[in-house]
């Protein structure tokens, strides 16, 4: 959610719309805006993220996690007493 917000403030002032415009434009609060951007909301609902992002023309959608612990298949291709 941190790149979310990261995006949403980036496009947001590319556009030179204040927190207070956002929030107008989408039926929401300043506050909510800027915990969206800040990535200090406890909850937040997807609906809202993604009528902001198709807003500026974005799309929302999921990807597979990078693994950052190795599989087993990994572990046994590495040559720990070479």
């Amino acid at each position: 959610m941190e790149n979310l917000g990261k995006l949403i403030r980036s496009l947001r002032k590319e556009r030179k719309l204040t927190q207070q415009e956002l929030a107008k434009q989408y039926g929401m609060s300043r506050a909510t805006i800027s915990g969206i951007e800040n990535n200090s909301l406890s909850e937040i609902g997807i609906r809202k993220v993604e009528a902001i992002l198709n807003g500026f023309g974005y799309e929302l959608t999921a990807a597979p996690r990078q693994s950052k612990r190795p599989t087993l298949d990994s572990l046994k291709k590495v040559d720990f007493h070479g």
